[in-house]
């Protein structure tokens, strides 16, 4: 029964720290930020924050490999793998020390153990699954190592360990919850939260960038704005000889989003066809597609739009 529980903990504890590691992994990639939202970073001054946050991930994602690693019978298992379960059983009695100080001194901000998923305040379930995990950690200094996976009675009592810790560590993490809201819950796209990096970086994959790249004179758009679930793009752009600016009106959604763009003559502010050069049979390659749109960079600084006559958009899709 021992041994079984023994051996239960160091699947377990690899899952949750590759878990907790791909979870921040995940807020960077939707943020750009790593230290955006992990707990027990704010105790620190913003200049430490990152660093802190950036060897915190490194720390999970290597000795979840490591536990993994050099729990079998090969010669990785020894020293090693006894310096990994304790740098593990260390790193969770750290990890409860911080949430112990986040709650008295923070007690606004989640642990943001899971990214995303931990945005509760710490509560004493946290506390206890954390305290859990550490003891976790610590019996596995020393035991033998796994050779082969048990049967029969051996094999129930050992997934029934399993099981039955999985469920306790799930009733402890308010995350659960968390997750199971979202699972039901669907962002109105007026309210959701895009980088406008993000909408630069598909919109430089999209067809219409394909399609009008090589008319855009710089490499920086000269106005960015958001209008409820549209993000509006402006590049300038020459046409026969003339300014003119290219407006991409992105929709705000984090994979493939629909793309439209629109030329207008950069004086007047007016809609131009575009170059004869990219239709054909007489007919543009795009479904027109009509949209009002502000302009001026001035305007759009402002709070308050400024009408503009309809701008015949071309779609991507």
């Amino acid at each position: 029964m021992l041994q079984a529980i023994g051996d239960a903990q160091i699947p377990l504890l690899a899952a949750l720290l590759l878990l907790g590691c791909g979870a921040k992994l995940r807020r960077v990639l939707r943020t750009g930020s790593i230290d955006e939202g992990l707990g027990p970073t704010a105790l620190l001054p913003m200049r430490l924050r990152r660093p802190l946050a950036i060897i915190v991930c490194a720390l999970e994602g290597g000795l979840g490999l490591g536990l993994i690693l050099t729990a079998g019978h090969c010669h990785w298992h020894g020293g090693l793998a006894t310096t990994v379960r304790a740098g593990t059983g260390l790193l969770f009695l750290i990890a409860t020390a911080a949430l112990i100080e986040l709650r008295q001194a923070r007690p606004d901000v989640g642990c943001g153990c899971f990214g995303d998923f931990s945005t509760a305040p710490v509560s004493g379930r946290t506390l206890a699954r954390s305290a859990l995990l550490t003891v976790a950690a610590l019996a596995t200094i020393g035991l033998p190592p796994i050779t082969a996976l048990p049967t029969g009675r051996d094999a129930l009592v050992a997934l029934g360990v399993f099981c039955l810790e999985l469920l306790l560590i799930a009733a402890l993490s308010p995350e659960v919850g968390e997750a199971l809201i979202r699972l039901g819950y669907s962002e109105p796209c007026e309210v959701r939260t895009v980088p406008t990096a993000r909408t630069i970086t598909m919109l430089r994959r999209s067809k219409s960038w394909r399609r009008y790249g090589d008319l855009i004179t710089a490499e920086l758009p000269v106005d960015v704005w958001r209008e409820l679930c549209w993000r509006y793009v402006v590049y300038p752009a020459s046409y026969l000889g003339e300014p003119a600016e290219i407006v991409f009106a992105v929709f705000l959604q984090q994979r493939r989003p629909a793309v439209h763009a629109a030329l207008v003559d950069g004086v007047t502010g007016l809609p131009v066809p575009w170059p004869s050069a990219r239709t054909r049979s007489g007919r543009s390659l795009l479904t027109p597609w009509r949209i009002s749109l502000r302009l001026s960079p001035a305007i759009a600084a402002t709070s308050v739009p400024a009408p503009q006559p309809d701008l015949p958009f071309s779609s991507d899709l």
